[in-house]
């Protein structure tokens, strides 16, 4: 390809939208243009680095017996109805209705999709187990899209579905895909780590995300460096000290004038914030299966700790939560500011599994200006649902070893769910076992975004140049620059060096722009390939030439008998790091 018909451009300029390194070199060196939010076409470097991609995923999806096929974008919104989807997902869905009147859906996932194969397909246990996967174009409308590809609404994604006769099937196929995933990262030039994560709106009973570690990550993430406990914030848990056991005393009233928080309260009391009980108020959506309404939730956390707003959904089984208004808590007949669950009825109140454990707490008396001290779990209120929905923080103790947690931050470049019997049971998904009865077909669903996955490399591998691609996944191996001679036609060598790089599989992009060097050395940075070769009058009387690595400052010249086995030997061994 020669860079004078690349349909390209580089820019000296960052972008003013651009607030991430990945998105400010991917625009400037030429690999992507933005349409609307969210919304991005692909140029032809970055196609050719999203179809490298692709070729590794489908060589480690074969080498796991899967087989590809490819699935609608636009589906019918029945499917999603018989799954109880179609109410449960809010406004990222996208939703239309066709001519003749139909609720339609544009694809976020293709659970339903798969599990309406399976049931007009799978009869026996003999065609079980099986793995399908295909490459696809997903919507979901993110309200916030930011960070150039690493938040979009439009997205290509790898998305895989085992299905198995037996739970134990789905333990293999969810440990092959587990360390497949890792290879395919590895592959591509990313590292990243597995961590437990929320099922959301996939369901199913256990999932894991794979996250490159990043200070731009959205994503909280805690680890235990002495034992390997690792998950997202979402569904991470903590070593709880059990407080010291007193002896029940009276409830008391006491006036806390201006005291509407837990560090006023906590100061003015002269009382640790342990001793506090903090109460949250949420309204939850409940979709039509649930009652189709919202509901004032009341959560009750330690004075010390904060509430996890994904394991308090996941109690109370709504499908989204937003703060509550003062309006909507003064209707409950609590007092912003001086809440608490005493005395309260209609309310639902969740309550952390510390609290029941913590004897005398203070807490509001649902009256302005006032608290109650020595409030007690059981004696003074209770809940509907006890457990744990504290937010767990840098430093908090291990569940499993007790020593501290480390937090960091991340971005989630794949997923795995166990899936169950979620979808085969909502689209009656059965089979005949070999006692002739009738069993669900037990699905995984496993996803990689790989437009995010590009995004999340050129975010891992850049220098105060440009970009520096793994040589894997390049666009192209080697970036040939071409410097006009004044005693010899450079052009002539170049097209040579050319053809016989390209006849040994080795493309090259070709600079034979009309441009000065300063001008093409610093695109040939900018794009990042492997290597450059320069054809240059130079090079040619110290011998041929002039090879020079990204990653590296040195350069040195190659006989032109030479070059095609130099590239070849230097791509290959740079392709297996």
């Amino acid at each position: 390809m020669h860079f004078s018909r690349l349909f390209s451009q580089t820019l000296r300029e960052t972008p003013s939208e651009a607030e991430v390194v990945s998105h400010q070199l991917l625009v400037r060196a030429g690999f992507i243009r933005q349409l609307g939010a969210g919304i991005f076409s692909y140029l032809p470097l970055a196609y050719r680095v999203i179809n490298k991609i692709m070729t590794i995923m489908r060589e480690e999806m074969n080498a796991l017996d899967g087989q590809e096929i490819l699935m609608p974008v636009v589906q019918p919104a029945d499917i999603w109805k018989e799954t109880g989807r179609f109410y449960q997902i809010g406004s990222e869905m996208g939703r239309f209705t066709d001519k003749n009147g139909h609720d339609m859906v544009l694809a976020m996932t293709h659970e339903e999709v798969v599990a309406d194969l399976v049931r007009g397909t799978i009869r026996s246990y003999r065609q079980l187990p099986a793995l399908i996967y295909h490459l696809q174009t997903k919507w979901r409308d993110d309200p916030r899209p930011r960070a150039g590809l690493i938040r979009v609404r439009e997205f290509i994604m790898l998305d895989s579905y085992s299905l198995d006769a037996d739970w134990a099937g789905l333990d293999r196929q969810y440990s092959a895909h587990y360390e497949a995933y890792f290879r395919i990262f590895k592959r591509c030039g990313l590292s990243t780590v597995a961590v437990r994560s929320d099922t959301g709106m996939m369901g199913g009973k256990e999932a894991h995300e794979y996250m490159y570690l990043t200070p731009i990550g959205e994503d909280s993430l805690l680890f235990c460096d002495a034992c390997g406990y690792s998950a997202n914030r979402q569904v991470a848990s903590m070593h709880k000290p059990l407080p010291e056991q007193e002896d029940s005393l009276p409830l008391e009233m006491v006036a806390t004038p201006g005291a509407s928080s837990i560090e006023e309260l906590a100061a003015f009391l002269d009382v640790p914030a342990a001793k506090t009980a903090k109460a949250v108020f949420f309204m939850g959506h409940f979709s039509a299966e649930n009652g189709g309404h919202e509901a004032l939730i009341f959560a009750v956390v330690r004075g010390d700790m904060e509430v996890n707003e994904t394991k308090v959904a996941n109690l109370m089984k709504a499908g989204d939560l937003r703060p509550a208004t003062d309006e909507e808590i003064r209707a409950s007949g609590a007092v912003p500011g001086y809440a608490s669950p005493v005395g309260l009825k209609g309310v639902k109140v969740v309550v952390d599994d510390l609290v029941p454990r913590s004897p005398n707490m203070v807490a509001g008396a649902n009256l302005a200006g006032y608290h109650l001290r020595n409030v007690n779990y059981g004696r003074d209120f209770s809940a509907d649902l006890v457990a744990d929905i504290s937010a767990v923080r840098d430093g908090d103790g291990c569940p499993q070893c007790g020593a501290p947690l480390r937090l960091a931050r991340g971005v989630e470049v794949g997923n795995i769910f166990k899936l169950g019997t979620r979808y085969s049971d909502a689209l009656h998904c059965n089979f005949l076992d070999e006692n002739g009865n009738n069993q669900p077909v037990i699905m995984g669903s496993y996803g990689i975004g790989v437009g995010r996955l590009l995004a999340c490399v050129a975010e891992e591998h850049n220098d105060d140049r440009g970009l520096v691609w793994p040589a894997a996944i390049a666009p192209y191996p080697v970036h040939m620059v071409v410097l006009p001679g004044r005693e010899m036609d450079t052009g002539v060598i170049a097209a040579s060096v050319e053809a016989a790089l390209t006849a040994a599989g080795l493309e090259p992009l070709v600079d034979d722009r009309e441009e000065s060097a300063g001008v093409k050395f610093n695109d040939a940075d900018l794009i990042g390939l492997p290597m450059r070769l320069t054809i240059s009058e130079r090079a040619f009387k110290q011998g041929g030439v002039e090879m020079k690595l990204r990653a590296s400052a040195e350069s040195h010249v190659i006989p032109l008998d030479q070059v095609v086995t130099a590239v070849r030997s230097t791509i290959d061994l740079l392709s297996q790091v």
